[in-house]
């Protein structure tokens, strides 16, 4: 089955062209909220921690998220989603100095709740769509539209931020949204109803038993958080105002390192997906892991970190996505929204602390080239642990 027979589905095509327009949005201010904080004498620590705060909501906030995606009827909570991040979005445009860092926080925060929840809905979705084959690649559709955003988004909100201004660029996010509610409102999804009879608190311990019951489970939550070793967005920002503000502006720095990161992002999965497999996981984080050393040994020059960039890149999305199908596969459907959450927490918790140890190690004197090869470290030890969940569970039940 091709990726064009999935979009045939009516429900997948419309979610994909949605998050195709939302996810644009959300990389075209990306730029903007870094530049600007750069602009306005952001610190190492400040960049972190604003990194940071937009995976927050999904660490501290997972159990909320996760029953209220098993309560809420879809269409209404993206509905609601949507129009959040509109709002918030909007508030951008009234910061203008680092004195209003902790409204930019607080709306960072809100604005990341609503796209956390609404990224888990969809990925609790669709395994009550498609199986097999199918699901697999609602998956990897879903990475390559992530990437191609990532990419496309990154390009142009630095070019436009560049040229038109932070407040610009708010704006042409919030009108993407728009299009995205539009499109919303014509989503036509027949799903058979689940009710939920228990309180809050029992759906939480029931959705807490079960995933502690299920050891499986629990260590393929942890294979796909090492995937957050690839935040790289304080990284980036770090490398564009540190070593290469000289040679191209910090905005557009910013977005042609994504950009170029992205693209290989998107390349990848027509590629690697045809050869992936439980079997050989273990050989693509070790991948994943030496093109990340690659990159620090090329950072000394903008040009060449670029190639490095796309190598980098080039692996992200199947692991992403691999693992993430192994997950939605082992989790029983009345589970799915709570295990979806506790997934995309471990995940976020796994950027947030990427994201913090870039920071304090920059500020501590470790060099940008010595914090990206630890990271890319990190992979090779991943690959160990894979080989060794891969013996006790995968190799152990074929026999």
């Amino acid at each position: 089955m091709t990726y064009i027979e999935t979009l045939k589905h009516p429900v997948i095509a419309r979610l994909s062209l949605i998050q195709l327009i939302s996810y644009f949005g959300t990389w075209f201010s990306q730029v903007a909220i870094f530049s600007m904080i750069v602009a306005y004498g952001a610190d190492e620590i400040t960049v972190a921690l604003t990194a940071a705060m937009a995976m927050l909501p999904a660490v501290i906030l997972a159990p909320l998220i996760g029953i209220i995606i098993d309560r809420i009827d879809f269409k209404k909570l993206m509905l609601t989603l949507l129009l959040t991040e509109i709002t918030m979005t909007l508030g951008f445009i009234f910061i203008n100095s680092l004195e209003y860092l902790w409204i930019l926080m607080m709306l960072i925060f809100i604005r990341s709740f609503a796209s956390s929840m609404l990224f888990s809905a969809e990925m609790a979705l669709f395994p009550k769509l498609v199986q097999g084959k199918m699901l697999k690649n609602t998956n990897e559709i879903h990475s390559i539209i992530w990437s191609l955003c990532y990419a496309s988004g990154m390009a142009v909100g630095g070019l436009a931020t560049h040229f038109m201004g932070f407040d610009t660029a708010f704006l042409i996010d919030a009108f993407l949204y728009g299009i995205a509610v539009l499109l919303l409102l014509g989503l036509q999804l027949s799903l058979e109803k689940v009710e939920h009879i228990d309180s809050n608190w029992k759906m939480f311990k029931d959705g807490f038993g079960y995933l502690i019951a299920n050891k499986k489970i629990l260590h393929l939550l942890l294979l796909h958080a090492s995937i957050g070793l690839t935040s790289f967005d304080a990284l980036i920002t770090l490398l564009a105002d540190f070593k290469y503000k000289e040679l191209i502006a910090v905005p557009l720095a910013i977005g042609w390192m994504n950009a170029t990161r992205a693209i290989g992002l998107m390349i990848g999965p027509f590629i690697i997906s045809r050869i992936i497999s439980k079997k050989n996981l273990h050989y693509f984080f070790v991948m994943q892991g030496l093109a990340i050393i690659l990159w620090s040994t090329l950072e000394y020059n903008f040009y060449l970190a670029l190639i490095g960039l796309f190598v980098t890149g080039f692996f992200i999305t199947t692991l992403w996505s691999y693992t993430y199908l192994m997950i939605q596969e082992e989790t029983d459907a009345q589970y799915m929204g709570r295990v979806i959450s506790y997934n995309d927490m471990f995940f976020m918790l796994s950027n947030v602390a990427t994201a913090m140890f870039i920071g304090y190690a920059s500020k501590w004197g470790l060099s940008l080239e010595g914090i990206t090869f630890t990271l890319g470290f990190g992979f090779i030890v991943v690959a160990g642990y894979y080989r060794w969940f891969k013996k006790q569970y995968i190799d152990e039940k074929s026999t």
